[in-house]
C-alpha cells in the first residue's frame, strides 16, 4: 500500500478561544500552527480564514496572507481552502478564494456535496451552488476536496463525474460521527467506501468524540486521515484533556506506526492527487 495522507483541519468556523485556548484564530496563529504541524508530517492543510476579530471570513486577501506565510517555509505542502457556506450563503463569497493566482493559488478547495444538519446548525449546499463551485474549480485548475457525510453525497459525486464536471483522481474526506449523518462504525464506512468511484482516494475524519475511531479506520483501510481542532477540541472522549493540533498530528502518526503504516511526504501526496510540484 502507498503512504498515507495526513490532512489537518486546524481551525474551522465554529471553535472560539472560549471553547479552547489552543484553537488558532489569528492569521499569524494559523500560519504558525500549520508550519508546526507540517514539520510533524501534515501534508494537506484544510484552511479556514479568520478576520482581525477572529470571526470566520471568506475574503481571499486574508487567505492570501495565510497561504503566503505557510508557503514561505513549506512550499510543497498541499493547500486546501474552505468554501463553506455555513456563514456565507452567496456564490461570490464562497468562491472568492478560488480567484487567488500565482504563488497564492490554492491546490485544492473543499466541496461539500449536499445540504445537511449539524448538532446546532445547518450547512446548505444547493445543487446549483455545488455545481457552480465545482465548475469554477475546474476552470481555475483547482482540485476539489470532496467532503461527504453520507452515501447520498457520494452518489452526487458520481453525477458530477458523469457530467464531466469533476475529474479523477477523486479525493474524498469521509466525515463520520455527525449526529445527522453516517456514524464512525465499520458498517457505515464500508457502505460509503463501496460506493466511491473506482480509484478514489479517501481519508477518514471524525466529528466530536468519533475522531479517534474514524482516524483508526482510515489508517487501517483507507488512504489516510483528517485530524484537527475543526472537528474536535479534546484528546479524550470524556473531554478532560484539551487538544492542540500538533498533539493530534503526533498521536495519529504514532498510531499509524503501531499499525505498521506510514505517511507519505508532500511530494508523494501531490503525485497521488495529480498535483504538480509547487513553484
Amino acid at each position: 500500500m502507498t503512504g498515507l495522507i495526513l490532512n489537518l483541519a486546524p481551525t474551522g468556523m465554529i471553535p472560539t478561544r472560549d471553547m479552547s485556548p489552543h484553537v488558532p484564530i489569528t492569521t499569524d496563529e494559523i500560519i504558525s500552527d500549520c508550519r508546526k504541524c507540517a514539520d510533524l508530517g501534515a501534508t494537506i492543510l484544510h484552511l479556514h480564514a479568520r478576520d482581525d476579530e477572529g470571526a470566520p471570513t471568506y475574503r481571499k486577501d486574508v487567505y492570501a496572507r495565510i497561504i503566503a506565510g505557510i508557503r514561505e517555509t513549506h512550499p510543497q505542502v498541499v493547500i486546501c481552502v474552505s468554501l463553506s457556506g455555513r456563514n456565507f450563503p452567496g456564490f461570490a463569497e464562497r468562491s472568492d478564494p478560488l480567484f487567488l493566482s500565482g504563488d497564492l493559488k490554492p491546490d485544492m478547495a473543499s466541496l461539500t456535496l449536499s445540504s445537511m444538519n449539524f448538532a446546532r446548525t445547518e450547512s446548505v449546499n444547493s445543487p446549483e451552488m455545488v455545481r457552480r463551485l465545482a465548475e469554477t474549480m475546474a476552470e481555475r485548475g483547482i482540485r476539489p476536496e470532496l467532503e461527504v457525510f453520507d452515501t447520498g453525497m457520494i452518489n452526487y459525486a458520481h453525477y458530477l463525474a458523469d457530467k464531466g464536471i469533476i475529474a479523477a483522481p477523486h479525493c474524498f474526506n469521509i466525515l463520520l460521527g455527525n449526529v445527522a449523518t453516517a456514524q464512525a462504525t465499520p458498517l457505515h464506512l464500508g457502505v460509503m467506501t463501496s460506493a466511491l468511484p473506482a480509484g478514489s482516494l479517501w481519508c477518514a475524519g471524525g466529528i466530536g468524540a468519533s475522531q479517534m475511531a474514524a482516524n483508526s479506520l482510515g489508517l487501517l483501510f483507507g488512504n489516510g486521515v483528517r485530524v484537527g481542532l475543526e472537528d474536535y477540541l479534546w484528546l479524550d472522549a470524556a473531554r478532560t484533556r484539551p487538544a492542540t493540533n500538533s498533539q493530534m498530528v503526533t498521536r495519529v502518526r504514532e498510531l499509524a506506526g503501531m499499525l505498521d503504516r506510514s505517511f507519505a511526504d508532500c511530494s508523494k501526496v501531490r503525485s497521488m492527487l495529480g498535483l504538480r510540484p509547487h513553484g
